[in-house]
This record gives C-alpha cells, sequence and structure tokens, in this order.
C-alpha cells in the first residue's frame, strides 16, 4: 500500500484502564482499525496528563497512578478515517477524539519475503 497527499489524522485520547468487552481499550481500537483496513495505527502511554475531571495520572514516584493516558494516532485517507469515526463512538465512553488534516508525504512499506 502507497499512500501520498492530502489526508486525515486521527487522535484518540483515552484512559489505561479504560475497557471495551473485557479487553483494553486501546487494543480493542487498533484491532477494529486493522480490522477496517486502516493504514496503521500508534499507541502511546503517557507519563502525565488530566482530562475533563481534572484529575492528574502520573508517573511520579510520590503520586502513583494507575490509569496513566493513552494516545492512540492513526493517519489514512479522509474517508477512511470519517468511516472509523462511528466504530468510536460507540467504543470511547470517556475521552477525546479529534481529527486534522495531514499531508502525507511518504507512506510505504518494505516488500514481503
Amino acid at each position: 500500500m502507497k499512500i501520498e497527499g492530502h489526508g486525515k489524522g486521527l487522535t484518540i485520547l483515552i484512559g489505561e484502564t479504560d475497557h471495551w468487552h473485557h479487553k483494553p481499550l486501546y487494543a480493542a481500537i487498533v484491532e477494529r482499525a486493522r480490522e477496517m483496513g486502516m493504514a496503521g495505527a500508534t499507541v502511546t502511554r503517557g507519563i502525565m496528563g488530566f482530562g475533563a475531571n481534572s484529575r492528574v495520572h502520573t508517573a511520579s514516584i510520590l503520586r502513583l497512578s494507575e490509569d496513566f493516558p493513552v494516545v492512540i494516532q492513526i493517519v489514512d485517507a479522509p474517508e477512511r478515517i470519517e468511516a472509523f469515526l462511528p466504530v468510536l463512538d460507540e467504543m470511547v465512553d470517556e475521552g477525546m477524539v479529534m481529527t486534522w488534516d495531514a499531508v502525507i508525504e511518504k507512506y510505504v512499506h518494505g516488500k514481503s519475503e
């Protein structure tokens, strides 16, 4: 698959302990994106953050949090991102879902052996 040009980015902010059908929500989102043929997804675990309730989640030794912030990033063609939004609406009960315009300069993968 090769993608270049106008694209759309998707950022999902959730908590590490959020679940969907007895599975970590971040894992369920990535699996669903893969099933829908999205170009790829990356999950990053944050070391500090707060959300709508203003409760700080941090990796500080003095304040051990069990619910670190998690960021999921996906960039793909605009129509694929738009098709994925209703899925996220069903899955994400608490958090933030953002889209943004992207210019994909290069997206290629190595040849399969």
